[in-house]
């Protein structure tokens, strides 16, 4: 039986994330280049299963460090993804932001951690992309806060607190 190879731009979601999974260990083990992950990576986000996959993955994966790191060739090529990876990386740090503020009034110090990290990890990501392109993104966000939130079809709009938060973390973008 021949190996089963699956087409990048038909994978789903979770085919997506397994596939993130799989190359983001085979380039800490360096079995796999920056490069060459990196040209993985740019097919692999040219849809938006394989965007959603990829970033869900190496976002939330405590022990993916390919985003704390941030290779050259990487950030070429989400650089070369354009708007699309501006705008993921940025409903990340939104949700991820607001998150922290849900699990600080729970006291649920693991999650807390968890989404700070993803928060941190996106503004890093942010800052190395095309300015304009976030500049943009991040201002529209601003002028339609009041109408966006925790909910999938924002029913559950953001609180005062969970605003004024994600606008700091915006703002910390810039440092």
């Amino acid at each position: 039986m021949g190996k089963k190879t699956i087409n990048l731009k038909e994978a789903s979601f979770t085919q997506a994330i397994n596939i993130s999974a799989k190359w983001c260990k085979e380039w800490e083990e360096d079995l796999l280049s920056e490069e060459v992950l990196a040209d993985r990576i740019a097919e692999l986000i040219k849809t938006n299963n394989g965007r959603r996959g990829f970033f869900a993955y190496a976002l939330s994966d405590k022990d993916c460090f390919l985003l704390d790191k941030l290779p050259f060739a990487l950030m070429f090529k989400l650089n070369e993804g354009g708007d699309p990876v501006v705008e993921i990386v940025v409903k990340n740090l939104i949700m991820s932001s607001a998150q922290i503020i849900i699990h600080r009034r729970e006291s649920n110090n693991e999650y807390e951690i968890t989404s700070e990290n993803i928060s941190d990890r996106c503004k890093a990501i942010l800052r190395l992309l095309e300015t304009k392109s976030v500049t943009k993104n991040v201002n529209q966000v601003l002028r339609g806060l009041d109408n966006m939130g925790n909910s999938f079809n924002n029913s559950t709009k953001y609180d005062d607190e969970q605003k004024e938060f994600i606008k700091k973390q915006i703002l910390d973008i810039a440092q």
